[in-house]
């Protein structure tokens, strides 16, 4: 018998009381949100941003899978994961298509070290991409239960607007709270649906439109990794004060700040040396690393025709032959072309020596 209002448990739930399913809500295709309940009454005690790993009896023997909890601690009652069924998943896969409501399975946590609690702020700046919004749910509803008015930039990235996870329940928060502010951007609009927000790859450009203010706020983010290293990048290239990023990893749920790995990115640097040569122009050039390309051609004499000089035109395209370049651009340049050995001369630097078809 499920215990009612007057006699819940007055203890918080700990990992050692299994859990039982208590609702599957669909969310968007090969998505869904789970919601457990203490089946003694026991209530849930974890910070907004932190996750849980299930144990899930697949065929084979039972596997252990790692979640963030999308709901928010600061409705006790039950905890919910939003998980997302990627190709090849075996435990999300067995969990859309055999958990159902009642059925009990051992879970372990909460931990995790993500949580804006850990890093109080007068303004945030949320970015995430695909099942990376799940964090920023619970955040965002710890924020709006408190009482209090938020100042939170939401900036999220999707295929398409129709797998936005949580998009209606967003913009119900935010159609109340104008310190809630939403940016969706994603790939493509859904057939014969009109869609008025962004579009493309999330950019420098685009960054500085949907949150002016960035350099004042705290970040946190989540989402793949290739993501989580573009929005880096942007920062960093921005001058932004990397002590207030934080993120959360799909990859790698870390549950003390010890085991959080460093965030060594390589970033061009005044004094160090690098040369660049024009293969086809037959020139050699030494510089550093922190020239652009098309600086160093324009001073070498050569012309490498050039539009914007941000990244966002493409005009300035060469194809690199040897060496690596740090590029971060604006969406004028396709991963293919990138994946053929092209750069945009006006927005990469030589990390090194350098050859392009120049």
């Amino acid at each position: 018998m499920r215990k009612t209002r007057a006699n819940w448990s007055a203890e918080p739930w700990n990992d050692s009381e299994l859990l039982e399913c208590a609702m599957v809500v669909p969310e968007n295709p090969d998505t869904a949100t789970f919601t457990f309940r203490a089946p003694s009454g026991s209530w849930f005690d974890y910070q907004p941003g932190q996750f849980v790993t299930l144990d899930l009896p697949v065929p084979g023997g039972n596997v252990q899978r790692t979640y963030t909890i999308s709901s928010s601690p600061s409705r006790p009652l039950s905890i919910s994961v939003t998980v997302k069924a990627q190709a090849g998943s075996i435990g999300t896969r067995w969990m859309l298509d055999h958990l159902r409501p009642g059925m009990k399975i051992k879970a372990y946590g909460p931990n995790g070290i993500f949580s804006f609690h850990k890093h109080p702020a007068k303004k945030y700046l949320f970015i995430s991409a695909g099942s990376g919004i799940t964090p920023m749910m619970s955040m965002t509803t710890w924020a709006w239960d408190s009482g209090e008015m938020p100042d939170i930039v939401f900036v999220h990235a999707a295929k398409r607007p129709s797998e936005i996870i949580f998009r209606e329940r967003l913009e119900q928060f935010a159609n109340r709270v104008p310190g809630l502010q939403l940016r969706f951007t994603v790939e493509e609009a859904d057939e014969f649906r009109v869609w008025p927000g962004y579009r493309g790859r999330l950019s420098q450009i685009m960054l500085g439109l949907m949150a002016p203010d960035y350099l004042e706020r705290e970040v946190f983010c989540c989402g793949p990794e290739p993501f989580m290293q573009a929005v880096r990048d942007m920062l960093n290239s921005l001058g932004f004060n990397m002590d207030h990023y934080h993120q959360e990893s799909f990859g790698l749920a870390v549950a003390t700040e010890a085991e959080a790995p460093a965030l060594e990115d390589v970033m061009p640097s005044d004094s160090a040396e690098a040369q660049i040569t024009f293969a086809t122009s037959g020139i050699t050039t030494p510089c550093a690393q922190t020239d652009t390309v098309l600086a160093v051609a324009k001073r070498s004499g050569l012309n490498i025709p050039s539009g914007c000089t941000f990244g966002l035109c493409g005009t300035c395209k060469v194809k690199k032959t040897e060496g690596e370049v740090h590029m971060v651009h604006n969406g004028g340049i396709s991963d293919d072309d990138i994946e053929a050995g092209y750069i945009l001369a006006c927005c990469s630097h030589p990390m090194g020596k350098i050859a392009v078809e120049v």
